[in-house]
């Protein structure tokens, strides 16, 4: 019992602070109007590699619902992109990191949910809000973007979990991000 109170700890500590985070990313300004940088998600990677798939996809549920009600975006065209392209990114992210558990890094793992991100959000805009498939197009660039910020999240995430793994080693799995 103390071992599942523990854990509903950690979820609830993880999802505030990724809701923390994606909240205080509106204030940074945007290189695109409609681009955000997915600091959130660096907290989704964390708790997809201590706690598993189930427990990150509370956190993104909880950081997307939470995170728009308290920029206002609840159940906004943004909502819902960021609804579906995180669990859809959290999905791939996960299937990755149990098939090929020692290809890729946090950092690939970050890269390709990006990538998974955008193209799904590319999607929806297409097939909910323009109607037209055209808009896919923008993948090009879209995928540029998503190596960028992929690539800075995952970065940071595996330097917060690399520091983690010295001090909380008996939370975390030996994944390879634990060996220099």
């Amino acid at each position: 019992m103390q071992l599942r109170s523990r854990k509903i700890a950690a979820i609830s500590i993880f999802s505030a602070s990724a809701v923390i985070i994606y909240a205080a990313e509106t204030f940074i300004p945007k290189p695109l109007p409609w681009m955000r940088f997915g600091f959130g998600n660096i907290i989704v990677i964390i708790c997809l590699y201590l706690l598993g798939f189930r427990s990150a996809l509370v956190v993104t549920i909880l950081k997307s619902t939470l995170g728009a009600l308290i920029v206002g975006n609840l159940f906004s065209p943004s909502f819902i992109f960021s609804v579906s392209g995180g669990i859809a990114s959290l999905a791939v992210m996960a299937f990755i990191l149990k098939s090929v558990p020692r290809v890729f890094s946090p950092l690939g793992i970050s890269v390709w949910g990006a990538l998974t991100h955008n193209l799904v959000q590319l999607y929806i805009a297409s097939l909910l809000f323009i109607g037209r498939i055209e808009v896919l197009h923008l993948f090009p660039i879209f995928i540029i973007l998503s190596t960028i910020t992929g690539t800075i999240t995952g970065i940071i995430t595996l330097l917060i979990l690399r520091r983690t793994s010295k001090t909380y080693n008996f939370l975390i799995p030996n994944h390879q991000y634990t060996q220099s």
